[in-house]
């Protein structure tokens, strides 16, 4: 049980002022709903910070490769989540973050990771530069002496199925992904924040601990096709389509190299079948199943909804 001494010292959430969706403004939410006090770093002042303002959090603007931002942003907080967006900087930022948090000695350190990480080892990695990435930060972390617990979800709902395949949805009744016949647990970041608001609301039996994340079932696109079609009542067919004009794609619209090579070999491995995984943890960290495609879809149908052909050239 979480002692009211505990929660005069504030939980720091980096990240805090992604997407609605994303975890660190959910995981804020959470943290406060269960009594935390919640400092949130922001990478900038904007109406985002300010809706965290709303809401009850502490905010600090600073980066998470900056010395002096961290210590403002760690000193005096006994928890940290850190979580970080793709970015060939993750590296630096996870080692900064964990350097400082070490300096002022803190009591939890939750470490948001990829579950590809747990196929990984000192001989062999992926064709994706943030994997290795993550990959290392694991190891730093490891080695750092600071109470982690790491987090390793699998594909989020929000990035490949709202963020990437809404606009096919809208425009041609699809989900035009280059998948292959993989199958894939995709888990919400909603359940994701949920899970690690449990772990840092009483954190000192978590503290070493590995955690795999996954939705409630596994399943290849044609499958979740057909989950969008009851969703949505009609019918939404799913196109492997080719990896590299779907990479050119994102390029064009205006992804950075280093996420586009991360995205693709997501894709790539999905091909292979390295995402076909279950556990249960979501619902033996939160007491909740956790979301399920045709649950997802429906709370986001707006985002699905028809709009016709995009223009040529939109």
């Amino acid at each position: 049980m979480t002692t009211k001494h505990e929660h005069d010292s504030p939980i720091l959430v980096t990240g805090a002022a992604g997407a609605v969706d994303g975890i660190g403004r959910n995981l804020t939410e959470f943290l406060l709903a269960r009594g935390h006090k919640v400092r949130a770093l922001v990478r900038r002042e904007d109406e985002r910070a300010e809706s965290l303002r709303r809401l009850g959090a502490e905010v600090v603007q600073g980066d998470l490769t900056d010395l002096a931002a961290m210590h403002r942003a760690i000193a005096g907080c006994g928890r940290i989540y850190f979580g970080m967006s793709v970015s060939a900087a993750y590296l630096e930022a996870t080692i900064n973050t964990a350097a400082v948090a070490r300096h002022h000695g803190v009591e939890a350190f939750v470490n948001m990771s990829q579950m590809t990480v747990s196929q990984m080892s000192i001989n062999e990695s992926t064709d994706s530069p943030q994997h290795k990435l993550h990959w290392l930060a694991e190891q730093a972390l490891s080695w750092s002496g600071l109470p982690v617990v790491t987090v390793r979800p699998t594909v989020f709902l929000e990035g490949f199925f709202l963020l990437l395949a809404a606009a096919g949805v809208r425009a041609s009744d699809e989900l035009a992904l280059p998948m292959g016949s993989g199958k894939t647990s995709p888990v919400s970041a909603v359940d994701v924040a949920r899970a690690v608001a449990a772990i840092l609301d009483d954190p000192a039996p978590h503290i070493g601990q590995i955690y795999d994340l996954t939705g409630p079932e596994s399943a290849d696109l044609e499958h979740y096709a057909r989950t969008f079609s009851e969703a949505l009542g009609r019918p939404i067919r799913y196109r492997d389509v080719p990896l590299p004009a779907w990479s050119e794609g994102l390029r064009k619209a205006g992804f950075p190299e280093h996420v586009v090579s991360h995205l693709s070999a997501m894709t790539e491995l999905n091909r292979l079948g390295r995402y076909d995984r279950m556990t249960d943890v979501v619902r033996r960290l939160t007491g909740e199943a956790p979301t399920s495609m045709r649950d997802f879809v429906k709370l986001h149908a707006a985002e699905f909804k028809q709009r016709g052909p995009a223009p040529a050239g939109g």
